[in-house]
């Protein structure tokens, strides 16, 4: 709560009545507006030109005197620079909480007349060979204010650029078109496209992985891994499986449950991104599965390698064992002993340690032990 109160003490003082809206930042100070990437008006799906850059209020001016929508681009603002915005487009102040510290779980939320969204973006991180230190998916966010007649993108991380989606989507004045909702539909695809190309990536990593644990070596054993290679894939999958998950259920609402502002068209590609993360969900599990498989794998083989080793250190200890007892016993100090005074004494004991221990060699290695 103090959050939404400082919010709102910072934007309390730039903002003013007019006759025919609510409250706009006066101030246009160019710090306020240094995190707004993009800001622009369309309509009937093409962007409006303009002499020189668009400020939201000038935007929204624009769109309420002329219609269409306006398009405002932001890149991890702070709580000064976000909440004229914030007043401008009548933002709820939980969602603006949620935007500016990001580190937010996939969701859907409404708030009056606008819908607020999270996307988890994931970017693969290319490496030459995979280490128990090597990141292999990097995480960003982008938050989704869509509303009736704005939709602003606030995004967080180096990733997950939306240029060149704002391209194409100018490229297709009818998508366009359809509003705000077209927009998030895009958006919502561009991510999950995202995670089809980082899926097939660290499926690549798997099989590397898994062809080294399983692979047999010269004398036709498996080779193994280093367990904290595999230990450190997991732990990327599973941040990319915090990412997916929790997305589903949201896209599910969309592409099911009627909503004001979601053109009926577009509904309908929802349903289309739905089933592309649902399989790419599919694929995570597996993933997470698959990696607890070949690690416990990983974990006998490196058992059965060391019971391997045991063995054979307890067989040369019984070899070893014969020529001790037997020299033990002739260091006796007795004056007494067999064959003692016997000229070929000496070289029946050591015939005799020979033997046995060929013996027991023998019987060890017939067995495996050795």
């Amino acid at each position: 709560m103090s959050m939404i109160r400082d919010l709102r003490a910072a934007v309390r003082p730039q903002l003013r009545k007019t006759p025919n809206g609510p409250a706009y930042d006066t101030t246009r100070s160019p710090s306020a507006l240094s995190a707004v990437v993009d800001c622009a008006v369309y309509r009937d799906g093409r962007r409006i030109k303009s002499d020189e850059s668009l400020t939201p209020h000038e935007a929204m001016l624009n769109v309420r005197r002329d219609g269409g929508f306006a398009w405002i681009g932001l890149h991890e603002p702070t709580e000064t620079e976000f909440a004229g915005i914030a007043a401008e487009f009548g933002l709820h102040p939980l969602a603006v909480e949620d935007a500016v510290h990001a580190h937010q779980r996939p969701k859907l939320e409404r708030y009056d007349d606008t819908l607020f969204m999270v996307f988890k973006t994931i970017h693969y991180v290319e490496h030459a060979e995979l280490t128990a230190t090597s990141e292999v998916v990097e995480t960003g966010e982008v938050m989704c204010f869509t509303g009736k007649d704005f939709f602003i993108t606030v995004r967080h991380g180096g990733q997950g650029s939306l240029r060149g989606l704002r391209h194409r989507l100018q490229d297709d004045p009818d998508l366009l078109a359809k509003g705000p909702s077209a927009v998030l539909h895009s958006i919502a695809d561009h991510v999950v496209d995202g995670y089809i190309a980082v899926a097939d990536a660290v499926q690549n990593d798997i099989d590397e992985v898994e062809s080294e644990v399983f692979s047999p070596d010269s004398r036709g054993r498996a080779r193994g891994s280093d367990a904290g290679r595999i230990y450190q894939l997991k732990r990327e999958v599973l941040e990319f499986k915090r990412a997916v998950s929790p997305l589903c259920r949201p896209l599910q609402l969309l592409s099911e449950r009627p909503m004001r502002l979601i053109d009926p068209d577009i509904q309908n590609y929802f349903r289309d991104v739905a089933d592309h993360l649902a399989r790419v969900q599919e694929q995570v599990v597996g993933f997470d599965e698959l990696l607890n498989s070949i690690l416990q794998a990983n974990l006998a083989q490196a058992t059965v390698a060391q019971n391997e080793d045991m063995r054979k250190i307890t067989s040369w200890a019984a070899i070893i064992a014969v020529p001790t007892m037997i020299c033990g016993v002739y260091g006796m100090n007795f004056d007494h002993m067999p064959e003692l005074e016997w000229r070929y004494g000496y070289p029946m004991v050591m015939a005799g340690i020979a033997g046995i221990c060929f013996v027991i060699h023998r019987t060890l290695k017939r067995n495996g032990w050795l």
